[in-house]
This record gives structure tokens, C-alpha cells and sequence, in this order.
């Protein structure tokens, strides 16, 4: 079994602790022990990363683009050997492993151009003989907190606009996932990025806490739970800090009378049961209208009993292992609270024997939109179906939660897709489409309890990772 150390300065550093990888589809098998960082090292990675932020700002948009070039050329070089880690390290089944590998690179590839049209602009002033010039700079030492359920694309969505745009990387991935980021890091330490620009420090909350609260890191970017996030903003804003959160949602997929059963189908089932549910815009609530209620449940549930659970890597399975006990647990939780609330377990919903923490994906008929599985976050491949007379109805539903990530729509009316996509308060709208599943070029993020700052990904993503600066020549 092999140990995998930080990745600071420029160099491998071993913790004073390690833990173990589990492969969730086979808890006995370990992927290696991985460094624990402690304050310490989190310390000497931010050291590590002022020191070498300066420079790196200063670089020039084509040692930017080589950088980012290299490092999303080798990760598409590699998918099917980096999708086969995070399949046995997460939980995903493998195609959607190498799917999200792939993904990861092409973030990196298109960072790479944003790099070189990084810029600013050239304004009339109000006065004679002046000139005015707006430029975006790096804000310098960023902390990036990662969850576990994307373990290579969200880092890649974090680090490749921080890089672009000049900053200095401190990477904090979960302890549940750190597989993943190692092999980023390992990449990374060959792309001939300066020492320093880039570090990896692996552990739990202890570590991510200590990253938040250096007063030399500058910024942070969070993907993880809404508790996590609020106490990450208190600390930000107390000390005047760059934040930006993305956490929970509870996703509403809409299915009108007049939907193309086929298509409501496949997106239901895709939405709220692929990935094993754990995804933050899975559709975890199916709001569906009363002529088509009987039709849809029927088929959804036959296309239910025709999926496999079983381990990541074997191809005929489609729903992958939970990621870990502590979530197996909760999401046994939750059927229990379905049960008390008053809830009808219609499919699924069950510990599946085998040697992983295999979970039946649950189809739960539960009308009271308030009800607790129809207002928090279950992060499982669990999904509520609540029945709505009309349109206007199933809107009012679908906007009742504390969240607003994602939100979708079924139906072949012009009419209420335009409407749906005007009044849904999320900041993902998808019609006739799964409410998971977005491109890595286009902003990603939500409204309400959902997020918090610029959005990530995309060409928007640089109003993050940068400060703009007015310049005024007479």
C-alpha cells in the first residue's frame, strides 16, 4: 500500500498522520493512505503560495495557456485511467467516471484560451486629455474547499480560472476523495507551473477551517453543505475576505399533462438516480400534474426495477455504491422520516447486500410539499413524487424551498416552458432535460440558499478570481 503525501512548494511532504482511501463499492479494498494536513502544513502552504503569487501574476498569458494546455491535454490523455480511480474512489459508475475526467480536461483547455483574453477596457473620460483604463488582476492566494461527490471536475472548475487569472492555489479536496486531486496535483507538478503557484493539502474539516481562517489566504472558494458554507461567510465577511459558496439544493422537476411520457421518464430516472443521487443538482423532488400522475408513476417505477446496483466498475451496472457509510446511514434516515411523515415508499428505498454500501434508488409519494423530504437535502438517490392539479400549482410547489439550484420542466407547450424558465427562482432551468447535468463552458450556480458571489465556471468566472483596477493617464 503506498502513501500520498501534500504537494507544496513544489515538493512532496509527508503529514504526521495518514488515512486510508476506501473503495465504497468494496470497503476492505484501500486505494493507499493519504497525508492528513494538519494546521502546520496548511500553514506552510499558503507561506508557499504568497511567496510564489506574486510572480505568477505577473506571468504572461501564454505561460498561463501552456500551463493550463499541458495540464488538460495530459488529464484527456488519461481519462480512462483516471475515470477507473474515481470510480473505485467515489462511487461513479465508470462511463459517468470518464465522463466527468474528460470534463475536467476540457475546463482546463478552455481556461487555457480565457488566459489569453483576459483584459480590460479603454473609457472616454469626462475631462479633456485623459485617459481611462479598467484592467482585472489576480486577488492572490486562494483557498479552494472541494466536496467529495466530483472529486475531479469541481477542483478543476476552481483551480483552472484561479490560475488563469494569476492566482495562487491552496487545494483542500474531502478526506472522503483525495485520489483524485493527488493525481491533479502529480499532473500539475509537471506542467511547469512556478513552485508554489499550486498546492495540495489533504484532510478533514480541521484543515479547511485553518485554510478559511490564514489571514493571508485572500479569497476562498466552497462547494460543500449550506451549514459549512454559512460559518465560512460569517468568518469572510467579519475579516473583509473574497468569498464564494455553492451548496445545497433541493431540485424540482415539473411533469405537465401534455409531457412526452418517454422523455419524462428518462429525465426523472436520470435527474434523481445517476451519479447514485449525488449530485447537488439532482432532481430530488418530482412534481408531477393529476392526468398524467397514475401514467408516470407506472412507468417510472418499471424503469426503476430495470436498474442494476452494483460496484462502479462493472459494466453492467448503473447505480453505483453511496460514497460511505455515514451517508448509507443517512439516507436510511431519511426513508424512516418519509415513513413517519406519512410518506409511500412506492419503489427502492433499501441496504442491498453485498460488500459496498449499496442503496436501492427510492421513488417516496409524498403530497405535503412541506414535508421535511420535500424541503431538505438528502444527497441520495432518493426522489419525492407529489401530485399538483395544474401548472400554476406545480410552479408554486416548485419554488417553495429554501433553495434554488436547478429546476425543470416537462411538457411539449411552449406556453409553460417560457414561463417556467421566466418565473422557476433557480439559476439553472432546464426543459425537457434532466435538472443534473450542465456544460463546462456556460456559468454554473443557483439563487437563495444555493450559492452565494459570481457564478463558477465559464467566461463569468473570472469576476472571482480577479480585482479590477481604474487607471487614469493625463
Amino acid at each position: 500500500m503506498s502513501d500520498f503525501q501534500n504537494f507544496i512548494q513544489g515538493e512532496w511532504v509527508a503529514s504526521a498522520s495518514t488515512r486510508p482511501n476506501l473503495n465504497p463499492s468494496n470497503p476492505s479494498e484501500s486505494l493507499g493512505n493519504y497525508a492528513q494536513a494538519d494546521a502546520k502544513d496548511v500553514a506552510h502552504a499558503v507561506s508557499a503560495a504568497k511567496e510564489a503569487s506574486h510572480a505568477w501574476s505577473r506571468s504572461t498569458p501564454q505561460q498561463r495557456f501552456d500551463v493550463l494546455d499541458f495540464i488538460g491535454a495530459e488529464i484527456l490523455a488519461r481519462k480512462q485511467e483516471l475515470g477507473m480511480l474515481l470510480a473505485r474512489e467515489e462511487g461513479k459508475i465508470l462511463p459517468e467516471a470518464i465522463g466527468e475526467v474528460g470534463r475536467a480536461g476540457y475546463i482546463f483547455k478552455f481556461f487555457a484560451g480565457e488566459a489569453l483574453r483576459l483584459g480590460g477596457q479603454a473609457l472616454a473620460s469626462v475631462r479633456p486629455n485623459m485617459e481611462v483604463l479598467t484592467t482585472r488582476e489576480a486577488v492572490g492566494v486562494v483557498g479552494l474547499i472541494t466536496p467529495w461527490n466530483f472529486p475531479i471536475a469541481i477542483p478543476a472548475w476552481k483551480a483552472a480560472p484561479a490560475l488563469a487569472c494569476g492566482n495562487a492555489v491552496v487545494l483542500k479536496p474531502s478526506e472522503l476523495t483525495p485520489a483524485c486531486a493527488w493525481a491533479l496535483a502529480e499532473i500539475v507538478s509537471r506542467s511547469g507551473l512556478p513552485k508554489g503557484a499550486f498546492n495540495l493539502v489533504m484532510g478533514d474539516g480541521l484543515a479547511g477551517k485553518t485554510l478559511v481562517e490564514h489571514p493571508d489566504v485572500d479569497a476562498i472558494s466552497f462547494t460543500g453543505s449550506s451549514n459549512t458554507g454559512k460559518l465560512i461567510a460569517q468568518h469572510c465577511a467579519l475579516h473583509l475576505k473574497k468569498f464564494q459558496l455553492e451548496m445545497g439544493g433541493k431540485n424540482p422537476l415539473l411533469i405537465l399533462d401534455d409531457a412526452d411520457l418517454n422523455v419524462a421518464v428518462e429525465c426523472t430516472v436520470n435527474g434523481a438516480f445517476f451519479s447514485t443521487g449525488q449530485r447537488c443538482t439532482a432532481s430530488s423532488r418530482t412534481i408531477v400534474t393529476e392526468q398524467i400522475y397514475d401514467r408516470f408513476t407506472e412507468a417510472v417505477i418499471a424503469r426503476m426495477q430495470g436498474l442494476k446496483v452494483g460496484a462502479a466498475i462493472e459494466a453492467s451496472t448503473h447505480i453505483g455504491p453511496v460514497v460511505n457509510d455515514t451517508q448509507l446511514a443517512k439516507n436510511l434516515d431519511y426513508l424512516k422520516i418519509a415513513k413517519d411523515e406519512g410518506g409511500n415508499i412506492l419503489c427502492g428505498g433499501e441496504r442491498l447486500d453485498g460488500s459496498g454500501y449499496f442503496f436501492s434508488p427510492a421513488l417516496i409519494a409524498n403530497n405535503n410539499p412541506q414535508a421535511r423530504l420535500n424541503q431538505e437535502e438528502v444527497f441520495g438517490p432518493v426522489t419525492t413524487l407529489v401530485k399538483v392539479k395544474n401548472f400554476e400549482e406545480g410552479l408554486a410547489v416548485a419554488n417553495a424551498t429554501p433553495y434554488g439550484l436547478s429546476g425543470g420542466i416537462c411538457t411539449t407547450s411552449l406556453k409553460y416552458a417560457t414561463q417556467f424558465r421566466r418565473e422557476m427562482q433557480a439559476g439553472m432551468v432546464m426543459v425537457n432535460a434532466p435538472t443534473a447535468g450542465v456544460d463546462y463552458h456556460v456559468p454554473f450556480g443557483g439563487s437563495k440558499a444555493s450559492s452565494f458571489g459570481p457564478r463558477e465556471q465559464g467566461p463569468m468566472a473570472v469576476e472571482f478570481y480577479t480585482k479590477v483596477k481604474t487607471h487614469y493617464l493625463a
